[in-house]
């Protein structure tokens, strides 16, 4: 007996049945914030190297060459990268309002650490002044320094961290409710047809709902 030509043609076998859509990799939670976390301690293990090398001139003490890691050449880009890597964290947890701060405090710190960044590498012997004074005893003390290749690994970091912040910015405004004063707020509003990422999912089963409904 041949099969009815007009029978519907089955899917092969595998075929997915879902509608779900899929989240880009730019406007997941977990990525964007994952992004920013890796940037910023990219940042703050950047500062744990030498920055500067000085090499100082002969005078009336007898000084070795100084190398000066970027926690103490630019102090304020540890406490920058930590403050961003906070509010990256705290962006896992904040609603819409507060996403929008937290976003905007990490795009400032991350322009911040730019401006340090470029700083030294324009004028390391500036930068290398105060270490350089403590290491001899001698104010003004002659040297010649060179910035190493940290300084502008911390800006391409920070740059990358600028450009995370923005993204959660833009694309935050979609993120589903984080907390449950938000969802509370949003019920007669109906449920949020934005993608739900990892976070959102761990969240909703913490919660005791099915991600998958």
């Amino acid at each position: 007996m041949s099969q009815d030509q007009n029978s519907p043609e089955l899917p092969p076998p595998g075929a997915g049945h879902t509608t779900a859509t899929r989240t880009p990799f730019f406007n997941r939670k977990s990525s964007l914030v994952l992004l920013m976390v890796v940037a910023s301690l990219a940042i703050f293990g950047t500062t744990t190297q030498t920055w500067i090398h000085v090499n100082i001139a002969p005078g009336e003490v007898v000084q070795s060459d100084l190398n000066i890691p970027g926690n103490k050449a630019a102090v304020a880009v540890s406490a920058l990268a930590l403050v961003a890597l906070a509010g990256a964290l705290a962006t896992t947890i904040a609603g819409r309002v507060a996403r929008f701060i937290t976003a905007a405090v990490v795009f400032l710190g991350a322009i911040g650490v730019v401006g340090l960044a470029l700083g030294i590498l324009a004028d390391p012997v500036a930068a290398a002044a105060a270490e350089v004074g403590v290491a001899t005893g001698i104010e003004g003390q002659g040297s010649q320094a060179t910035a190493t290749i940290f300084p502008a690994l911390a800006a391409a970091a920070a740059l990358v961290l600028a450009i995370g912040a923005l993204l959660v910015l833009w694309f935050g405004r979609s993120w589903t409710v984080r907390t449950k004063y938000d969802a509370a707020k949003d019920t007669g509003a109906g449920v949020s047809e934005a993608p739900v990422d990892e976070i959102d999912s761990w969240d909703r089963l913490s919660r005791g709902e099915d991600p998958t409904a």
